[in-house]
C-alpha cells in the first residue's frame, strides 16, 4: 500500500491483479453465434418503433437483418451512415430507455432485442478490418472550423468532410474525443477505444485536429469567424455547478475531474481513493464515479440524491449496476455542510411548493466526497454576441445560432438530452445545414 496519505485517501488499496479484473470490459461483446441468436429475435417491424426512439434514427431492423444474413460489415455501414460514432454509442448509449424500451419484444415479453450489443458486434467487426466505408465528395474549396473534438464536433466534421469541405477541429484538451475520452467510466470503453474510433473516423480525409487551444483563451469566436467559411461550436461544458457546501476542504472534489483523471491514468494503482466515499448527485456521472470508487478499493460508497430514486436521471440499468457493485443509494437528502468526519445532510420531502428540507439532519462519514450535480460552460466571458439561455447557446432545429455563420450542438447548445447519441445527431444535422448554406 502506498505511503502517501491525505485525509484517509490512499493509493493502491487493492492489488494490481484485482484492479485489472475490476476494470475489464463490463459488458463483453457478443460472439458471432451469439449475435445470430440475438438477431433472430427481431420481428423486423414494419413501423419499427425502435427507429423513432433512436436520436440518430438508425434503421435498426435493417442492420439486424443484415447481421442475420451474415453481413455484419453491411450492418455497420447502415449504422454508421446515421451515427458515425456508432461503436461508442453501442457501448455507452442508454439503449434501455431508448430503442430497447420501444422494442415490441420489450412490450410483449419484458425482454427486448439486444440492440446495443448487436450494434457493437457490427461496428467492431468493420473497424477491426480497418475499413472506412465512406468516401469524400469532390473538394468544394470551403473550410469550416469545428470547436470541440467531442461527439458533436467529430460527427459534424466527418459529415462535412464527406461533402467535400475541409475541416479544422480545435480542442482545448490534449486528446480528441471529448466526453468519450474524458467523461465515461473506463470499464465501458476498454482498450483505448475512444482514440481508436477517432483514428478510424479520420480516415475519411480532409479533417485536421489541433489540440491544446481553447475558445476564449487562445482565440475568440470573432477571430475564427474571420478565418473560416463557417463555424460549428461543440465544445461541451467545461465547468461544474457549485454545490454551495459550507466547510469544503480538499476531501471534496468534482466527479468529472475524478473520472477524467482515472481515464488518463497509466497505472490505476497510483490513484488515491478514500475508504469511505460519498457521491452527491443522481445522474450517469454520479454512478460512474461511485462504481469506479468501489472498483479502486473503497470499502463504503454511497450515492446521495435529493429526490426519490425514480427521479434520478441515471437509468434503472445504471442504478442496478451501481447497487450490484456494492454502492448504496440514499435518496431524499441534500448536503448542508462538510464536517470533520464527513458530510452533514438534511432530509428532504416533496411538497406543493416543490422540494424542501425537513430540518432533520444526519452525518455520513466520508474520507472523500465527489460532486456530480451538473455542468456549465465557463468560457463565454463576453467573448461573443451569441444569444444564450440558461447558460447554453440558443439554436434552431438545424443548429443555427443567432450569428449567420455559426452553428452549435451537443451539451453546449440548448436542446436535447445530454447524451453522446444526441450530440452525434446534432453535429450531423448541423453539418447538413452548414453544407446547404455553403453550397447555395
Amino acid at each position: 500500500m502506498s505511503e502517501s496519505r491525505q485525509n484517509g485517501i490512499v493509493a493502491g488499496r487493492i492489488s494490481p491483479a484485482s484492479l485489472s479484473e475490476n476494470f475489464s470490459d463490463a459488458y463483453p461483446p457478443l460472439s458471432a453465434h451469439e449475435a445470430l441468436v440475438a438477431a433472430d429475435r427481431c420481428y423486423f417491424c414494419y413501423d419499427a418503433p425502435c427507429i423513432a426512439a433512436c436520436p440518430t434514427e438508425i434503421d435498426i431492423p435493417l442492420f439486424i437483418r443484415q447481421i442475420q444474413a451474415g453481413s455484419p460489415e453491411g450492418a455497420a455501414k447502415t449504422i454508421l451512415a446515421q451515427n458515425i460514432l456508432g461503436g461508442m454509442c453501442a457501448r455507452v448509449c442508454p439503449t434501455e430507455t431508448l430503442c430497447e424500451e420501444a422494442c415490441v419484444r420489450e412490450a410483449a415479453e419484458g425482454q427486448p432485442v439486444d440492440i446495443g450489443a448487436l450494434q457493437r458486434f457490427a461496428t467492431d467487426t468493420l473497424m477491426e478490418k480497418g475499413d472506412h466505408p465512406f468516401t469524400r465528395a469532390e473538394p468544394t474549396g470551403k473550410i469550416v472550423a469545428v470547436v470541440g473534438a467531442g461527439p458533436a464536433g467529430l460527427a459534424c466534421a466527418h459529415r462535412l468532410a464527406m461533402h467535400g469541405h475541409n475541416v479544422v477541429v480545435v480542442d482545448a484538451r490534449k486528446k480528441p474525443g471529448g466526453l468519450n475520452e474524458y467523461g465515461i467510466a473506463s470499464y465501458k470503453t476498454v482498450d483505448d477505444f475512444a482514440q481508436a474510433e477517432v483514428e478510424w473516423l479520420l480516415k475519411i480525409g480532409g479533417i485536421r485536429i489541433e489540440t491544446g487551444s481553447e475558445l476564449g483563451k487562445d482565440f475568440t469566436l470573432g477571430e475564427i469567424r474571420e478565418d473560416y467559411d463557417a463555424v460549428f461550436l461543440g465544445m461541451g461544458l467545461s465547468g461544474v455547478n457549485d454545490l454551495g457546501l459550507e466547510g469544503v476542504d480538499d476531501r471534496v472534489n468534482d466527479a468529472v475531474d475524478f473520472i477524467a483523471t482515472l481515464r488518463q491514468a497509466k497505472d490505476l494503482a497510483t490513484l488515491p481513493i478514500g475508504r469511505r466515499v460519498v457521491v452527491i448527485g443522481g445522474g450517469m456521472t454520479a454512478v460512474d464515479a461511485a462504481v469506479q470508487s468501489k472498483l479502486l478499493g473503497a470499502e463504503d460508497v454511497t450515492i446521495v440524491y435529493r429526490r426519490g430514486q425514480d427521479r434520478m436521471s441515471a437509468s434503472d440499468v445504471e442504478q442496478d449496476h451501481a447497487t450490484s457493485s456494492g454502492v448504496r443509494i440514499k435518496c431524499y437528502a441534500m448536503p448542508r455542510q462538510a464536517v470533520a468526519s464527513g458530510v452533514e445532510f438534511e432530509y428532504t420531502e416533496e411538497g406543493p411548493d416543490g422540494l424542501r428540507g425537513t430540518g432533520e439532519t444526519f452525518v455520513l462519514e466520508a474520507d472523500q466526497v465527489f460532486c456530480a450535480i451538473g455542468q456549465t460552460y465557463e468560457g463565454w466571458g463576453g467573448q461573443t454576441t451569441l444569444e444564450l439561455e440558461r447558460g447554453k447557446i440558443r439554436v434552431d432545429l438545424e443548429g443555427r445560432t443567432s450569428l449567420p455563420d455559426v452553428w452549435a450542438g451537443g451539451d453546449c447548445a440548448l436542446g436535447g438530452d445530454d447524451l453522446t447519441v444526441t450530440a452525434v445527431a446534432e453535429g450531423r444535422d448541423a453539418a447538413e445545414s452548414i453544407n446547404r448554406a455553403l453550397m447555395r
